[in-house]
């Protein structure tokens, strides 16, 4: 049986060491002192530890089941999701004019990242329905606001995304979902969708669907594509449900992982729907959803890793197996704690030193997110627009990797499934695909985002690195043991960003070709810029005397060690992406 315990005091220290939001000038943000935050925080973690963390393992060995049409999720899931509502935890940063607490989208995500790695799967009904709310909130008519956003801030009502049909994932163009125009408005949507996280389930009154379509008109390709709300129940004008609209749910998809949570196939027969934004132009409303999505599974890739890290290094502390190669450490008993070898400490600190900077570089964009869309500040929003499908990619890549290695220190028993080592390993691994793969967000990144805005975003990311670099200039030791290999690293970064520049339009291939190594390299120099951030404040607050230095001081160590161990890897993917596209494209189809 796995334990949870949320990292209130790191989650702090990001908050108001790092970030210092409440000395935000950004509305809402005035409020956000320490010890506010550390009270929604210490409630939203009780009720990760306490409620969600057990139900884990119940969702994980009793899945959902299909039964007469209807989804039953698994035993405790219902009470647990009532909980969720009851405290509000829902409606964290929704709209206070829908019934919202109207709390920064930091706040929101913070919560979201104990919710996550307490049960995954349980999080995900909450997390899709906050997805479509945000699209309609961005897209809907007064009237559609009015009608769908109460409920669903409340979670009464969930929501869901509809893209992936049998024969079109990544490539919407494709689809052949129908959308036929009704004399009242109203469209009949008529076709199929596979892979639908939360589609149908017993916790809700009503389920709101998002479904992508293609409506007369619209031409080939994803210019024809529209977005339309199909509710499972059809709302009278009072409010109240009425009949039951045609969509079904026509099977479970049986999974790797996330278990608890219903992944449906779902079929439209003629269902209502009415449009969501503009006509053919629905690929720009969902991707309000879907840049938020991104930015929340890159949460969901660390936040089980934290779990999952959380549990191997409380087992190397008490396993008892081998010596010290320097002497017995635990002369009175029979072997040494696995923790005093420089293996298992090499492992726990790569997954350490990963995942405090993961946590950092995703507050940080929820923080550029609230700049955004609270001060329109649209350097902002440029910058997170870059950092989005690295911190999708980069940081659910490295979670697995985590959440593997927190298996290994288990050793055979982590394959046991009776330690719940492996529920963590297979729960993450579906973050590196859904919410568009994670090669897909590479080639977004080296294919879009690189050269948005002529350069303008990512050419603002190398100014802030060089500026916070130059701004450690007085403190020998943060210029020796974080600025200078940031330094090196960003340097590593600037050359691959330039070798696309010369190289993409004269052979494409060769850009896309290492575009997986420039997200990863991308990601690094992330982590690293949040590790010289986390290092300041750090030395600041010993240099003030706080009361907690050991915290600090391990901060300090655990900086080190990324900078030293980790972040060198840019030297590697700077060398595989100037290889170029030869040893990439060398065989032809046949030969593999």
């Amino acid at each position: 049986m796995t334990t949870y315990a949320a990292p209130i005091r790191d989650m702090q220290f990001v908050l108001h060491d790092v970030l210092r939001i409440s000395q935000q000038d950004l509305p809402g943000h005035g409020d956000l002192d320490r010890e506010f935050t550390e009270a929604v925080l210490d409630a939203a973690g009780k009720l990760a530890a306490e409620v969600l963390a057990p139900l884990n393992a119940v969702g994980d060995r009793q899945g959902c089941r299909l039964e007469n049409g209807v989804v039953r999720t698994p035993e405790g899931f219902k009470a647990g999701f009532e909980r969720m509502r009851e405290g509000g935890w829902t409606a964290l940063d929704c709209d206070p004019e829908f019934g919202g607490q109207g709390m920064p989208y930091v706040i929101g995500l913070a919560a979201g990242e104990m919710f996550s790695a307490a049960n995954m799967a349980f999080t995900m009904y909450q997390g899709l329905t906050h997805g479509a709310y945000s699209a309609i909130h961005a897209h809907g008519s007064d009237e559609q606001k009015a009608t769908y956003l109460p409920k669903m801030v409340s979670c009464e009502w969930t929501g869901t995304m509809n893209l992936t049909e049998p024969h079109a994932g990544t490539d919407l163009g494709l689809l052949r979902t129908k959308a036929e125009p009704q004399e009242d408005g109203s469209y009949r949507i008529t076709g199929q969708k596979i892979f639908i996280s939360a589609g149908d389930h017993d916790m809700a009154e009503n389920v709101i669907h998002l479904v992508l379509a293609k409506a007369p008109g619209g031409g080939e390709g994803t210019r024809g594509i529209s977005l339309f709300i199909v509710p499972k129940f059809l709302v009278n004008e009072d409010g109240t449900l009425g009949e039951r609209n045609a969509v079904s749910v026509g099977n479970l998809e049986e999974k790797m992982g996330i278990h608890g949570n219903a992944t449906c196939v779902m079929n439209y027969d003629g269902a209502r729907g009415w449009l969501l934004g503009e006509l053919h132009k629905g690929m720009r409303a969902m991707f309000t959803m879907m840049n938020e999505a991104r930015v929340g599974v890159g949460l969901q890739g660390y936040a089980v890793a934290e779990a999952a890290y959380q549990n191997a290094a409380a087992y190397a502390r008490d396993r008892l197996q081998g010596r010290a190669v320097t002497g017995d450490a635990n002369p009175s008993g029979p072997a040494d704690p696995l923790i005093v070898h420089p293996d298992i400490r090499r492992n726990l600190m790569d997954q350490k030193s990963f995942l405090e900077g993961a946590r950092a570089l995703a507050f940080w964009g929820a923080h550029l997110i609230d700049r955004a869309h609270l001060a329109q500040d649209s350097q902002a929003d440029d910058l997170v627009s870059l950092l989005t499908p690295v911190i999708k990619g980069f940081l659910t890549d490295k979670g697995f990797d985590c959440a593997v290695q927190a298996q290994q220190v288990f050793g055979g028993h982590g394959y046991i499934e009776e330690q719940g080592m492996s529920q963590f390993v297979r729960d993450a691994r579906i973050a590196m695909i859904y919410e568009g793969a994670n090669g897909v967000q590479a080639l977004d990144l080296v294919g879009r985002k690189l050269a948005a805005e002529g350069g303008k975003p990512i050419m603002a990311f190398f100014e802030m690195v060089k500026s916070e670099i130059k701004a450690q200039d007085t403190d020998e030791v943060l210029q020796t043991q974080f600025c200078e290999p940031l330094k090196a690293a960003s340097k590593d970064l600037q050359a691959a960003a330039m070798f696309f520049m010369e190289q993409g339009m004269k052979n494409p291939n060769a850009a896309l070709a290492g575009s997986y190594d420039f997200m990863h390299l991308f990601g690094h120099v992330a982590l690293g810029l949040m590790w010289l951030r986390m290092a300041a404040a750090s030395r600041k607050a010993l240099e003030e005397g706080t009361q907690d230095a050991t915290f600090h001081e391990t901060k300090l160590a655990t900086g080190r060690y990324y900078m030293a161990r980790q972040l060198p890897a840019t030297a590697m993917h700077l060398a595989r992406i100037r290889s170029g596209a030869e040893p990439v494209m060398a065989l032809d189809a046949a030969r593999f």
